[in-house]
């Protein structure tokens, strides 16, 4: 049985390649899948897109259900229930390989399959499970997902949605607005939330035919518009009392255990859409001559694609890298038991940090990547015959959506801080050794041997700067931080910048030492690249944060210690990034 890895604990730990999963990893299995779902995406989905963008009546749940009639919706449903009870790495190829039919479509599919019947799956009775579960694997019912509300976003428990039991107890009469409902216009059933007696936060599975259930005008919106977004109106909506999922006054342990884990997938979802991205844009700079030449071939090009493949890796690493821990611990989980669901939710919460991380990452990543093929295109990258204009729009929702990025940046600090003080995770004791350490702690390596010696120890003082950071800010405010939003934002960024490094670092090494052929010498100049600048990037964080944090000598006395833990030479990243851009503008596309 493989050791569990603690959801955080890359912050403290050192980990082993061999210890993750990479994309390099997938079991024959796992690549038919991705295969199976890349063929529907591309040959039924693709040439439908701009049909979907208006709209048309009946298109999208009819793709839902072709999706559905080749196993494409029922990855994450067990067996028992018509499902196929697929690993969580299978899931998430599904859910990239679904981006290749646009933006619209792959929300049509991951409400569906994620937040939409995750709660059923996790939290739903054995006789609820039995009479939705075998309908949602195969589209013949479309779910969606009901929380936010006009005054109830972000604060979703500040929900104003209330349930009353009817006189003769056989129903709950829910009154309120959910409003942007994904799935809306053609849902056939809701997983919502509802105040009991407006006090106890209760989840329920409403189904769109029941007495006082009716949605609004659709949306219009900047982006995938091809989806639907309706509001949900309950007006005295009779639920039957049997359709209370799980326990009354949880309604919240639902809610945020569903976002832990379509956090992680979105970033899958960010992944296949920055590989389509990229494509489209080293095709143009291709084809694309000024001066005498393809712009492909010009330095600041090159740069870009660059920088786009390298991110795009990035978030690869991390997203599979997260799925494959949380594979690991509901491997552990006998799911022959009645409360397996229950317990599958709690898994995947050990890694709500990893969640999160991916969440904001990945979203940022997309948006870093469409704005750059934009600009590649040029002129014609603002213009509407062009996919990329499209991409623009339809990638700035992902930074809003399953908790917007703000929010996920203040969870991330707060699940570490939470964790530290229930000893689940010892964050404090980390933070005071190399407190204790300051003297003597220095880097061993401070220049590139060009086998990733480097970047290790770059890594490994990471960890060390932002334990650094958070220590001086625990000691500075104590129990107070929580209302220092900025230096959590830092802090947040920090970690995060952390996890991506060692992902790509992992992959790497994992990649080297199966084999040093192009794929491993691309891989690692990514990481090289990438861990240089991701380096940069956090020791900035580090000394914005320490400044707002310490003053006078105190404050000269932390920059000098940092100082101390970043002395490193820097590495020429404009020769590594022309190589990079040389593979993939060769290729025509992401090289892995």
């Amino acid at each position: 049985m493989e050791a569990l890895v603690k959801g955080g604990a890359f912050l403290i730990e050192s980990t082993s390649p061999e210890d993750v999963f990479t994309p390099e990893d997938f079991n024959e299995e796992q690549r038919l899948i991705a295969q199976a779902a890349s063929e529907f995406a591309v040959g039924e989905v693709q040439p439908l897109i701009e049909e979907l963008e208006t709209q048309k009546e009946g298109l999208m749940p009819s793709l839902v259900k072709k999706a559905g009639a080749l196993g494409l919706l029922s990855a994450d449903i067990p067996e028992e229930y018509g499902g196929q009870g697929l690993d969580k790495i299978s899931s998430l190829l599904i859910t990239e390989k679904m981006a290749q039919g646009g933006a619209s479509f792959i929300v049509a599919h991951t409400v569906h399959t994620g937040i939409g019947s995750l709660p059923i799956i996790f939290f739903a009775n054995k006789e609820q499970k039995r009479r939705y579960l075998p309908d949602i694997a195969t589209g013949a019912k479309i779910a969606a997902y009901a929380l936010t509300e006009p005054d109830a976003g972000s604060d979703a428990l500040n929900a104003k949605t209330t349930a009353t039991l009817s006189p003769d107890g056989k129903y709950y009469l829910l009154n309120g607005q959910k409003q942007f409902i994904s799935n809306s216009g053609f849902a056939d059933l809701f997983v919502t939330y509802a105040k009991i007696d407006g006090e106890k936060f209760t989840a329920f599975i409403v189904e769109r035919n029941f007495e006082g259930v009716s949605v609004d005008e659709e949306e219009k919106k900047m982006g995938v518009k091809g989806s639907s977004t309706r509001s949900v109106i309950f007006s005295d909506a009779k639920v039957p009392v049997e359709n209370v999922l799980g326990e009354i006054g949880k309604g919240h342990i639902v809610a945020f255990n569903t976002l832990n884990i379509g956090r992680y997938k979105l970033g899958g979802g960010c992944v296949g859409a920055s590989k389509i991205v990229l494509q489209e844009a080293v095709t143009h700079a291709k084809q694309r001559v000024q001066f005498g030449k393809p712009i492909c071939e010009f330095g600041l090009i090159k740069h870009k694609i660059a920088e786009m493949a390298i991110r795009t890796y990035a978030v690869e690493s991390m997203v599979y890298r997260t799925a494959g821990l949380i594979d690991r611990i509901l491997s552990q989980i006998d799911h022959r038991a009645e409360d397996s669901g229950i317990q599958m939710a709690k898994g995947i919460e050990e890694y709500a940090i990893e969640d999160s991380i991916n969440k904001v990452y990945s979203s940022e990543m997309l948006d870093y990547v469409v704005d750059e093929a934009v600009q590649i295109f040029g002129g014609y990258g603002y213009i509407q015959d062009y996919p990329v204009e499209r991409h623009y729009r339809d990638s700035r929702i992902n930074r809003i959506w399953e908790g917007t990025n703000e929010i996920n940046r203040l969870l991330i600090m707060d699940m570490f801080m939470k964790r530290a003080m229930k000893n689940r995770l010892p964050l404090l004791g980390a933070a005071q050794k190399v407190a204790q350490e300051l003297l003597t702690l220095r880097p061993q390596v401070e220049t590139d041997d060009g086998k990733l010696s480097l970047q290790k120890e770059m890594v490994e003082m990471s960890k060390k700067i932002t334990l650094l950071v958070a220590g001086a800010a625990v000691q500075r405010y104590m129990m107070a931080l929580a209302d220092q939003q900025e230096i959590l934002g830092l802090l947040s960024d920090m970690a995060i910048e952390v996890f991506a490094m060692e992902s790509v670092l992992l992959r790497a090494l994992k990649s080297w030492q199966r084999a040093e052929d192009e794929r491993a010498r691309i891989q690692k100049a990514m990481t090289q690249v990438y861990i240089n600048d991701a380096f940069n990037r956090l020791e900035g964080y580090g000394k914005q944060a320490l400044a707002a944090i310490a003053e006078g000598d105190t404050l000269r006395t932390q920059l000098s210690a940092l100082k101390k833990l970043t002395r490193f030479n820097p590495i020429n990243t404009i020769a590594l990034r022309r190589e990079i851009a040389d593979s993939v503008i060769r290729i025509g596309r992401y090289p892995f």
